[in-house]
């Protein structure tokens, strides 16, 4: 919902360190590939109940996934970047509830599998509508620095990190924040299928 208000700040904010990273050499698939390998241990760490360090590694994570975006810029954006970006992100979405879940299967399985399967239809929604935009040419304009036609909703990115950060600080709030979600996941899934409805026909 404000991802498109904060990516011109994320932007201006990487810009230093991207540059760097860049002239350095760092490629930005290595940023990518690395900052899912931090998921992976943030993911862990919450399995383990290691919720501090499990928000150490959302943020480098999140951290990377800026820098990365940054740096191909730069260098010039590559499909093969573009596609371990998305996977991984998708991907690393479904990994970190499904520690907490872990961490507390009796109170937390149920909540983690539902906002889990609220992921698949926010981003079975995005992607499935990304791809029909591509082929009729249509452009985001919220989003120009985009790979793909990005297309917002009430839950983006930033608010799905939010909620991340919550469960590593608030951790005996995962049911009631996860089942929250899920419900806003669920709208958003609406109003991306009714757009896809609307402008396809």
């Amino acid at each position: 919902m404000i991802d498109a208000y904060l990516l011109p700040l994320q932007r201006r904010l990487l810009h230093p360190a991207a540059a760097a990273l860049h002239r350095a050499g760092v490629r930005a698939d290595h940023v990518t590939l690395a900052g899912f390998a931090c998921g992976l241990a943030a993911a862990a760490a919450a399995a383990c109940g290691a919720y501090g360090l499990a928000l150490a590694g959302l943020a480098a994570n999140r951290l990377a996934d800026g820098l990365d975006g940054e740096i191909a810029r730069r260098a010039g954006p590559t499909d093969r970047g573009a596609f371990l970006d998305i996977a991984l992100d998708f991907l690393f979405y479904a990994l970190f509830p499904l520690g907490f879940a872990l961490a507390d299967p009796g109170a937390n399985a149920l909540p983690a599998a539902a906002l889990i399967a609220s992921f698949i239809g926010t981003g079975s929604s995005f992607l499935a509508f990304s791809l029909i935009a591509e082929r009729r040419g249509m452009t985001a304009a919220d989003y120009p620095s985009k790979g793909i036609y990005y297309l917002g909703g009430l839950t983006e990115g930033a608010e799905t990190i939010a909620l991340f950060a919550a469960f590593c600080l608030f951790p005996g709030a995962f049911a009631p924040l996860a089942w929250l979600f899920a419900g806003a996941c669920a709208l958003t899934t609406a109003t991306r299928l009714m757009a896809g409805w609307r402008l396809f026909r």
